[in-house]
């Protein structure tokens, strides 16, 4: 059985870009202008009851069980198995967020499992 490297198109890297730069851009939202901002903060603890507050008590609940760096690294481990797509730009979901909000030591681990899935052995040539 013949293995053939895993390449991305230019298409994919485009992709790539995009959903990268939206998911550290969303986590920045959040932790800035959400978690960290007193008077948002203040006022989801007082009681108020809009979609940034819920927005805001979920994402505090996942990063406090280290649910993004968890999800990061199972991802990345699996794209080293069986490198694909979906399963990179998952993981980039899930580390982005991880390194934004606080999972730093499993979400940085599963980016550089995201990095060594492009390692596999050059083609034997005859």
């Amino acid at each position: 059985m013949k293995k053939t490297p895993f390449r991305l198109t230019p298409y994919q890297v485009q992709w790539l870009l995009v959903v990268g730069f939206v998911t550290v851009g969303y986590a920045l939202y959040l932790r800035y202008l959400a978690i960290e901002f007193s008077s948002v903060a203040l006022a989801c603890d007082g009681g108020l009851q809009t979609m940034l507050c819920k927005t805001r008590a979920f994402a505090t609940s996942l990063f406090r069980n280290s649910v993004f760096g968890i999800v990061a690294l199972i991802i990345a481990t699996l794209h080293v198995l069986r490198p694909s797509i979906v399963l990179l730009t998952g993981g980039l979901i899930a580390a982005g967020f991880g390194i934004v909000l606080y999972n730093i030591g499993l979400s940085g681990l599963a980016i550089g499992l995201l990095i060594l899935g492009f390692a596999r052995p050059a083609p034997a040539t005859a």
